[in-house]
């Protein structure tokens, strides 16, 4: 007589069999609140696609979504709160503090803590960027609350627990985590893993504002500077429309001047896979992957890569993805949109001599008309 296999239970059924009760201080937590990144009157962009998704989740929840501002007084802090309406928010949270004009660790996790302390959200989402992680990871600790870092995927479980999925493993796995007993659940997403949501010209609803003082003498750190990203000589490749990388089947560090040149040639930007930048062969912000940037071109141009699932985490947003390899079974022809199986290296400038000569003959067309 044969033996029946056990199936092992659903993942959801598995976590909630785990579950315990929440303690009777969170069970008064609601809502879904996205942290705004304010810097020098600019808000970034990861923060609409937050409200993005966190309208969906705030949706699936039945309850509000709120935009969280904190800045100086001023014309531009309330600009980003009639943008966070735009965007898709129910009401905005606003703290106008002289000391929250430049990011400072103590100043911002101290007003996000005592928001938070004070109005109880369920779920606060913040963008896995330099500040957003940095305030994150302290904001989380103060609480003593669970905090999901660089999530790929955000959903809600049938009882109502955000269910946030990051890579683990190196990337080779994807896991799907819970904060069970603690409140607020929060979770930091990239820029441009999630989709930009459409604009709307909502007009302002209610906003709340919260009363926060702090002495400057309680801050230990100063502002001595400022250099904005675009004087930093960084690349800024999660924005870029077209973006061209390279990977191992490039064969050396001189062949990166292929994709430089199609790069250049298209009006696009140049990447690279994670073992350009361990060789050295390019420096880490063009790095495109889990460990590098997630970007969504309309076009991407991927020469002599693999395509392993750390690579493709950080691409697969992209409307058009063509891929170059010498290797039909490569893993990247599984998600690119079109497939060329030939060296990349011999196939490079035939592609830019191409494109060169369209594009000259639209300009020609273009002056004749």
């Amino acid at each position: 007589m044969g033996t029946r296999k056990r199936k092992a239970p659903p993942p959801a059924q598995a976590r909630a069999s785990m579950k315990k009760d929440l303690p009777e201080q969170f069970r008064d937590y609601r809502h879904v609140w996205v942290f705004m990144e304010l810097e020098r009157g600019h808000v970034h962009p990861v923060s609409f696609e937050l409200l993005g998704e966190g309208r969906r989740l705030a949706d699936q929840l039945g309850v509000q979504l709120a935009g969280i501002i904190l800045g100086p007084p001023g014309d531009s802090t309330l600009h980003a709160a009639a943008e966070a309406f735009a965007y898709g928010a129910d009401l905005v949270y606003l703290v106008e503090e002289p000391l929250l004009t430049d990011y400072r660790n103590e100043s911002f996790t101290k007003a996000l803590t005592d928001l938070v302390i004070t109005h109880k959200p369920e779920i606060l989402l913040l963008g896995a960027t330099t500040l957003g992680r940095d305030l994150a990871g302290s904001v989380a600790t103060t609480l003593l609350t669970g905090l999901t870092a660089d999530c790929t995927g955000l959903d809600v479980d049938e009882d109502g627990s955000l269910a946030a999925t990051r890579p683990t493993f190196g990337g080779s796995l994807l896991c799907t985590i819970y904060t069970l007993n603690c409140r607020p659940q929060m979770a930091t997403v990239r820029p441009r893993v999630m989709r930009m949501p459409q604009r709307s010209n909502k007009p302002i609803g209610r906003v709340i504002r919260h009363d926060w003082r702090m002495l400057e003498e309680e801050i230990v750190t100063k502002v001595v500077g400022f250099l904005s990203d675009d004087r930093s000589g960084n690349a800024n490749l999660a924005y870029a429309d077209v973006v061209v990388a390279g990977g191992l089947g490039l064969s050396n560090a001189e062949n990166l001047l292929l994709i430089k040149d199609l790069a250049r040639t298209i009006g696009g930007d140049y990447g690279c896979s994670r073992p350009l930048v361990q060789k050295g062969w390019m420096p880490a912000d063009r790095q495109i992957g889990q460990t590098g940037k997630t970007i969504r071109p309309k076009l991407y141009i991927a020469a002599g890569i693999s395509g392993a699932v750390q690579h493709r985490v950080g691409v697969e947003g992209a409307d058009l993805i063509v891929a170059i390899n010498t290797d039909p079974h490569a893993p990247i022809f599984d998600f690119a949109h079109v497939g060329v199986v030939t060296d990349a290296v011999s196939f490079l400038p035939a592609l830019t001599e191409a494109f060169t000569r369209r594009l000259a003959l639209a300009n020609r067309l273009r002056l004749v008309n």
